[in-house]
């Protein structure tokens, strides 16, 4: 079983990346709890933590699409290096403000703009290099659930730590923290060994290439599916990210460490999930983890809604942070067995969109609703809508969990134009 679970991590350039990710996931952690913490001391509104994550989110409306075209062109780790600079500067310059105590709500949101710049080219760029890091195709999907357990190990930590940091020492420290961590995952980048180019010259026009991954997607039965039940769950589903600070203050009355806690306990359960997928060599158990993943999410989130008091809530959002990452993982290694080399970057920009570029429509209507009805409802009202979905893609897209395409390579009738 061991050597199942961790068979990724015997690639050089897959086991830097691992550890050297690791450790700056867990400062961006440490970061998103100070973060929303102090949007919410700041201005006491709901609405307010929406906002943060629309300014955060939305550069990707507009650019992680072409990014993706630029990452089948170019050198993915150039991208990475550039975005992961990017994102450390930001988190100094959030740091020099938080330490000379002139940091403003406006100041957040402009930086979280910034990050979210940065973030909608790494972002594709993490999900397509991956299949790089690994030199044997038969431990791609261990390696993408891997890379699942890493986000989920910096989950536990980060937020735990970034916890205590922020209740004993505040903010300031977590932002500078989070600034040194980018220098784990740069160093990674540039001691990998990798080929001087990462994709083939070509030629054609960035529309013509965007066209030819939009017109896979469109196609494509099974990613169109995966893709739109990633999009209604992140846009419904997902607000109990943005909500977390107003529930524990509001719904829980816990503090700081209590935030804390509940982000530990999201990254438990996930973590779990990270370490099962990893575990399991067969595709068909892998799109069978989809489709109950696809269910098992909304329906915690709405018994999370339900919750009053500290303990229950941590069982429950342990189930939620469980489902999410049975879900992603699963969807995440479909789509990197289904999809071809020359369309990897379109199609899964497309695929992270389905993620990120929903989140600023997701903060503003969580805040929205919360505002009026509160963070529990606001929490229980998205998830159901996510249910619903889910429930009715079970029904209407039966492929999804049938054994036909149940191996790589298997699935690739629709290719490059």
């Amino acid at each position: 079983m061991p050597s199942t679970i961790f068979s990724s991590l015997r690639h050089r350039n897959f086991r830097l990346w691992f550890f050297g990710q690791m450790t700056s996931m867990m400062g961006t952690w440490m970061q998103w709890v100070a973060q929303g913490w102090l949007v919410y001391e700041i201005t006491g509104s709901k609405l307010a933590l929406g906002t943060i994550t629309f300014f955060g989110s939305l550069p990707t409306l507009f650019l992680m699409i072409p990014a993706g075209v630029l990452i089948d062109r170019v050198s993915k780790r150039a991208v990475l290096l550039t975005a992961q600079t990017g994102m450390m500067l930001a988190a100094f310059v959030l740091a020099f403000l938080a330490w000379t105590s002139v940091l403003q709500a406006w100041h957040i949101a402009l930086l979280a703009f910034v990050v979210g710049i940065c973030n909608s080219f790494d972002a594709p760029a993490r999900q397509a290099m991956v299949v790089d890091l690994v030199d044997d195709r038969r431990d791609l999907m261990n390696a993408v659930a891997m890379n699942s357990t890493l986000f989920n190990v910096a989950r536990i930590v980060g937020p735990a730590i970034g916890g205590i940091i922020l209740a004993a020492l505040g903010a300031a420290w977590c932002f500078t923290i989070n600034g040194i961590t980018f220098l784990a995952v740069i160093a990674a980048l540039l001691l990998m060994r990798l080929p001087p180019l990462q994709a083939k010259e070509n030629k054609e026009p960035l529309v013509v290439q965007l066209a030819a991954g939009w017109q896979y997607v469109r196609q494509h039965k099974i990613v169109r599916t995966i893709i739109a039940v990633i999009a209604v769950c992140s846009l419904f589903g997902f607000s109990y990210v943005t909500l977390m600070p107003a529930y524990a203050v509001d719904v829980l009355q816990v503090g700081e460490a209590g935030l804390g806690a509940l982000n530990a306990a999201v990254g438990v359960g996930a973590l779990v999930a990270s370490l099962l997928v990893a575990s399991l060599s067969s595709y068909e158990h892998n799109r069978s983890l989809l489709t109950w993943g696809n269910l098992l999410f909304p329906a915690s989130l709405i018994a999370l809604a339900m919750c009053r008091s500290l303990l229950p809530a941590l069982l429950t959002i342990a189930v939620v942070g469980f489902a999410f990452m049975i879900q992603i993982t699963a969807a995440n290694t479909l789509i990197q067995t289904i999809v071809s080399d020359e369309l990897r970057g379109r199609v899964m920009a497309f695929y992270v969109m389905s993620f990120f570029g929903t989140s600023p429509f997701a903060g503003l209507q969580a805040g929205a609703v919360a505002e009026v009805v509160g963070p529990a409802m606001g929490i229980g009202v998205g998830g159901a809508i996510a249910l619903a979905f889910s429930v009715f893609v079970f029904f209407a897209v039966p492929e999804l969990r049938q054994a036909e395409w149940d191996s790589p390579g298997a699935e690739r009738e629709v290719r490059a134009p």
